[in-house]
């Protein structure tokens, strides 16, 4: 019987580049090419190391940006898997280019550029309007929950928080005490110490932090608790994270991932992360936010019925835009023989013109088309690994979101022929 066996211990010389390994259509030239053409100033700018002076020299910021927009298109969102690719997959040595990285400069720069990252979203999105390529005539907005990167064990009330506090700064001053004591001991030995100190510090901080959120949180649990006052549990591991509701019925640590999506172009325009599990107060933030950014009022603004509130509606009708939403109750009050478009008693003009504009044919048609808008990114980011935030933090959770934001913008303008491939 003759097979072909694997021979690995034969020398053999390849004359061949790492461009040469990649084929010309590969995906991963695309992306490099749309980095390339970004301005990376404000990246560059915070690189300390400059030319005559001590110290190793920074990671290009391209190699950087570039590495984490070519993981979440495979579906990574792990700054250990990304480093090990790094070292063992072609598409991403060919982006590094033997330039070595590690999962901390990965997961640090993951979660810096947060401010860098929202300016590309309102510039990519302000050039596309200029050519008339985005046109914000119609925006739907929907939220997702997502979960965050704790425990529900770790949500304890104010006297556990308190009882923690005082444990932690006692731990604290232990370990300071220790290392005074212990000035003449060995490297190992004070890096151990480092980084005891640092965890027991960073403990501290964190019950710190969730001592002063609880306040907020026992806000928000008695506006949906009217009639049955709970006391308030702040998560010791991410103090800024609130237990939620999921879609598949239990309650779990997590943020509220809002996008407003252009309907012509399926991009998304706006991002916002909250830790109010209600869409009910989302809608006049994200749409006051839009206008600003972009100085153009969407002409109709299309969200399901959790955003619906009268408050949400009056403010976004009287900034200029109409509202398109499920209307409560429908069915119900047709079965009485009531008119459920009908002007109520405590209306005022911009609900009542709401409610008379959603018996047209047309905003039912309009409505109708919200699910293949508006929930379409959530579906694309979820796929692409938006399952659970890696990081702790609302503003490095907001971080982390935008990649997902940027990365979804870049296949859509793939997709829609506004970006050619390399």
């Amino acid at each position: 019987m003759r097979v072909k066996r694997p021979e690995r211990f034969q020398v053999q010389f390849r004359d061949a580049s790492l461009d040469q390994m990649i084929p010309r259509d590969h995906r991963v030239r695309a992306v490099w090419a749309y980095v390339d053409s970004l301005d990376l100033t404000p990246l560059y700018r915070k690189i300390r190391v400059v030319e005559g002076s001590a110290g190793r020299d920074a990671v290009d910021p391209k190699n950087l940006m570039a590495l984490w927009m070519f993981a979440i298109i495979e579906g990574i969102s792990s700054a250990r898997h990304l480093a090990r690719l790094c070292k063992r997959d072609l598409a991403y040595l060919w982006i590094c280019g033997d330039v070595g990285v590690n999962y901390h400069l990965l997961a640090d720069f993951r979660t810096m550029h947060g401010e860098f990252l929202d300016e590309l979203l309102t510039d990519t999105i302000a050039t596309l309007l200029h050519q008339n390529i985005v046109t914000l005539e119609t925006v739907a907005q929907d939220g997702m929950r997502v979960r965050a990167s704790a425990g529900t064990s770790s949500f304890h009330r104010r006297q556990t928080l308190e009882k923690c506090r005082e444990e932690a700064a006692a731990q604290v001053k232990k370990l300071r005490d220790e290392s005074d004591d212990n000035s003449d001991t060995g490297v190992s030995d004070a890096r151990r110490q480092a980084a005891q100190e640092r965890a027991a510090r960073e403990l501290l901080e964190r019950v710190n932090k969730a001592l002063e959120e609880l306040p907020e949180v026992q806000r928000q649990k008695d506006q949906q608790n009217k009639s049955k006052r709970k006391e308030a549990r702040c998560s010791t591991t991410d103090p800024e994270a609130r237990n939620m509701k999921m879609a598949g019925g239990g309650f779990r640590p997590a943020y509220n991932v809002q996008f407003a999506t252009d309907a012509e172009t399926r991009l998304i325009v706006g991002v916002d992360v909250t830790n109010n599990a209600s869409d009910g107060n989302q809608m006049r933030p994200m749409h006051e936010k839009l206008c600003e950014r972009y100085d153009k009022t969407p002409q109709h603004y299309i969200v399901d019925g959790g955003f619906a509130s009268r408050g949400g509606i009056t403010a976004v009708e009287q900034a200029g835009s109409q509202v398109t939403a499920p209307m409560t109750y429908v069915e119900q009050i047709e079965k009485r023989g009531g008119d459920p478009y009908q002007r109520r008693k405590k209306d005022n003009d911009e609900m009542a013109g709401f409610r008379e504009r959603m018996k047209t044919e047309e905003a039912q048609n309009r409505l109708k088309q919200r699910p293949s808008i508006a929930e379409y990114p959530n579906a694309e980011c979820r796929n692409r690994g938006l399952q659970q935030f890696r990081v702790r933090g609302r503003e490095k959770v907001n971080a982390a979101t935008l990649w997902y934001v940027i990365t979804h913008n870049f296949l859509r303008m793939m997709s829609l022929g506004i970006l050619k491939p390399a």
